[in-house]
């Protein structure tokens, strides 16, 4: 019986050593992002697919600079943390999208928004993602890095 107890307690010990806190924590920094206690908070996101279409060219790059000025758009009202293109795959994956919401209806309706998916260019996948609510974050240093604006 005493080697039970002694087995249980060293466990508790561990469990309760293995959740410290943050010397570094910020609360008001943690509650502007909306995090939760361990820093992170839901997103969607979302996959860009190449669909099949029969666009002209000119309809096509068309739809193609609207897809970046949504892009910018949505930056700018701070719906979408995170868009970059993949490199070439066998899976028709363009790029990916990481909204700020966990609302699936509204992150669709984030994602319709956009010209190139409208207009039949991409097609997408949604999925709830837990990540860092730090993640905006990296958006107030990326003017300081890009050399070029699109």
């Amino acid at each position: 019986m005493k080697s039970i107890f002694t087995t249980f307690f060293c466990f508790l010990l561990i469990q309760l050593s293995a959740q410290s806190s943050n010397p570094k924590y910020n609360k008001a920094l943690a509650d502007s992002l909306g995090a939760d206690e361990y820093g992170m908070k839901m997103y969607t996101l979302v996959i860009l697919k190449s669909k099949e279409n029969s666009l002209d060219k000119k309809t096509s790059d068309s739809l193609l600079n609207g897809h970046m000025q949504n892009i910018k758009k949505l930056v700018s009202q701070g719906k979408l943390i995170v868009a970059g293109p993949f490199g070439k795959n066998d899976k028709n994956y363009r790029g990916i999208f990481i909204l700020n919401t966990s609302d699936m209806n509204e992150a669709k309706a984030f994602a319709e928004s956009d010209p190139s998916i409208k207009g039949g260019i991409f097609e997408v996948d949604l999925f709830p993602w837990y990540g860092s609510a730090a993640l905006a974050m990296y958006l107030n240093y990326h003017d300081k890095v890009e050399k070029t604006k699109f």
